[in-house]
Order: C-alpha cells, then sequence, then structure tokens
C-alpha cells in the first residue's frame, strides 16, 4: 500500500460506483502513437517543439488542443482542417493500442463483482468505441461510456464525470474516479468525487488534488474505498500479463533499450517484478528486475537480478526481458535513487514462483 492511498482511506464516504479514464489511465496510447503529431508536422515543414509539449497538459478535450497546436505551430490550416487531417492517421495506429498494466485485471473484478463503472473520456464517443473495440471484452463490461461529445464542456468542466454517476444512478459524492491527467483530476474533484490519480509523463504536479497518487493501477486496493477487495496473488507475487522490453547488460549496468530516445515502456510500469530473461540465442534465466522512476518522468533506474546459479556467465550484449509477475510497488513516495531493493530477501521467493505453471512463459524473439 502507497502511504497516499493509506492516508487516503481515512474516514471515506463508502463508494458505490468507479468511473475510469481511457487514454493512460486503461490504454497506452501514447506509446503507440507517439511518432504521429511529429509525422505530421514534417508535412509542413515544422519540427517538434519538445520543450512545449512537455508543458502542456494531458486530457485537454481534442478540440482544445486542435486549437492550441494550430496557433503554437502556425500551421496554415483550421483546428477543424487539422482534425480532418490527423485523426485518420491516429485511427491507423490504434490497433495497436495495449492495455496498461492492470488494466484487464481491474475491470475484469469490477465487472465480476457487480460494482458499477463507467468509462468517461475526453475523447469524441466514436473514437473511444475504435479504441476498447481492440480490447476483448472491454466495451460489454461498462456500465456506460460517456465522451466530451455527450455532455456541454469536456474535462476540466465536471460535467463529463457528473453525467456517467446520473446514467449508473448513484450519488456523485459517492464515486471514485481514477485519473492519469491533472485535467481529469480537477474535473473530478469539481463534481465532488474521489479521485485516485497514476500521472502519465510529467503530470504528477498537476495531481496533487488527488485524495491517492499511486505509480499504476497494480497499486490500487478496492478494499481501501469499500470496494471488494482482489483476491488473485499467488503466495507473495500477482502473475500479470507479460510486459516485454529489451536491455543492454554491459559490465554490470542495465540499460533499457529505447526508441528515439523514448522508452518502450510506459512510465506505469514501476515496481519490482519478477520474469525471464533471453541471454543469447537459447538461455532462458529467471530474473528479478526493479524498476523505478519518479513523476513518470522519461528517467527511470532498471536493476536487474540473475536468479540461476550460472548467472556470472551472462556476457555483455542486448538481452530480451519478459515480467510475468508483480511482488510490490516503490516504497511511499521515494526517488530511485532512495528506493533501493534488496534482492536477496527476495531470491528464494522469485525462484521458486518462477516455477509455478503460472509464472512460465515463453521468451521470445
Amino acid at each position: 500500500m502507497s502511504s497516499s492511498e493509506a492516508k487516503s482511506s481515512t474516514g471515506l464516504t463508502k463508494i458505490v460506483a468507479v468511473i475510469l479514464d481511457l487514454d493512460g489511465t486503461l490504454l497506452d496510447s501514447e506509446t503507440a502513437t507517439k511518432d504521429i503529431f511529429k509525422e505530421f508536422l514534417a508535412k509542413y515543414g515544422k519540427q517538434l517543439d519538445k520543450a512545449r509539449e512537455s508543458k502542456k497538459q494531458l486530457g485537454m478535450t481534442l478540440q482544445v488542443s486542435a486549437i492550441a497546436i494550430v496557433k503554437d505551430y502556425d500551421l496554415p490550416l483550421t483546428p477543424d482542417q487539422f482534425i480532418h487531417e490527423i485523426m485518420p492517421m491516429y485511427l491507423a495506429k490504434w490497433m495497436n493500442v495495449k492495455a496498461l498494466p492492470g488494466a484487464d485485471r481491474l475491470i475484469k473484478h469490477l465487472y465480476e463483482n457487480g460494482v458499477p463503472f463507467a468509462l468517461a473520456s475526453n475523447s469524441l464517443t466514436e473514437y473511444i468505441n475504435e479504441k476498447i473495440s481492440r480490447q476483448t471484452g472491454w466495451k460489454e463490461c461498462f456500465s456506460t461510456i460517456v465522451g466530451s461529445d455527450q455532455v456541454k464542456a469536456g474535462k476540466p468542466s465536471p460535467d463529463i464525470f457528473i453525467e456517467a454517476a446520473r446514467r449508473m444512478g448513484v450519488d456523485a459524492t459517492k464515486c471514485l474516479v481514477i485519473e492519469d491527467s491533472g485535467v481529469g483530476v480537477k474535473a473530478a474533484k469539481a463534481a465532488q468525487m474521489k479521485v485516485v490519480a497514476i500521472p502519465s509523463q510529467s503530470e504528477a504536479e498537476y495531481c496533487l488534488l488527488a485524495d491517492s497518487v499511486l505509480h499504476s493501477l497494480l497499486e490500487f486496493q478496492p478494499e481501501l474505498w469499500g470496494l471488494p477487495p482482489f483476491h488473485d496473488w499467488i503466495s507473495n507475487a500477482l502473475p500479470i500479463q507479460p510486459i516485454d522490453f529489451s536491455i543492454l547488460y554491459i559490465n554490470g549496468f542495465v540499460t533499457e533499450v529505447s526508441y528515439e530516445g523514448k522508452s518502450a515502456l510506459p512510465c506505469q510500469v514501476s515496481g519490482l517484478y519478477i520474469g525471464w530473461i533471453k541471454c543469447g540465442m537459447h538461455r532462458i534465466l529467471k530474473v528479478l528486475v526493479h524498476i523505478g522512476h519518479y513523476s513518470c518522468s522519461t528517467d527511470r533506474t532498471t536493476r536487474i537480478c540473475i536468479l540461476d546459479d550460472n548467472s556470472d556467465e551472462v556476457s555483455d550484449q542486448q538481452m530480451h526481458i519478459v515480467l510475468v509477475g508483480y511482488i510490490r510497488g516503490l516504497k511511499n513516495s521515494e526517488t530511485p535513487s532512495m528506493d533501493v531493493v534488496n534482492f536477496e530477501e527476495y531470491k528464494s521467493i522469485a525462484s521458486s514462483l518462477l516455477d509455478q505453471p503460472k509464472f512460465i512463459h515463453v521468451v521470445g524473439p
């Protein structure tokens, strides 16, 4: 349990319904579409201004975002023309969008326990439906879906959340919102709802209004909010949908392989994990992996502990890792350099867990 969530659980009104944001909360939309805006600007002889983009808040409506982009980059387009040209590029990429760690688990848990829960996004409804249609079983689970085109004003106005609560027939003050952006947190608080923030990218400073701030959905504990608890842990680990990435292992130091300076992992992947590492063509070894970062910045620390006895024989090389189990999140709100994990206390537990069927996985490529 994070200290922030423990604090927020004191004296809570009983939560009877949950409202979920979509992009950056349930779906890793940013990774799948990260190069589209850069490519679009290049068509008009413009270059991406990273400093300008880093200062923008996530979660704005499409129309508001389009107005700002056309103005900031002095594009020879109206906002509507910009939307008309760029949206087909996004539509083509949405088929590759993956669920964030813990998203499938949370949706299934709420549905199976009869907890009313809504999807409320600043995206247009047609775009919401397009995105979630790629995720097996999601659309049928939500009690209701509300897009920004269904209300008078999108976030940070509270309209979307208030409408979601109305459709579910519950008091707004008894709803819990899970969000990744400061815009969404402000909207939820304006609707007098409780909020758990899982900040994306540089949004942490904008999410301070939230009742709780977590690094990942995997850290979320429903029982702290009066909701049915999860019962899916096996011994000391939580089976997760496999998360794969590559590292460079040189002189004992780990560097995550990135693409054009961007991580292949969403920022919500943090904490202590168990998994498998592929060394060379044929060697598959057990591994403990600690991934730390603060405020979802692009800088993160990755430490590995190879559990097999012959780990000293691993030579300097690029290696592929698949994470299959989650042990714990980052401690409190410490920075990566302060959150030093003692691998020794977890090694025997991790090795034993990886012998169980739930955690066995074929590593590729």
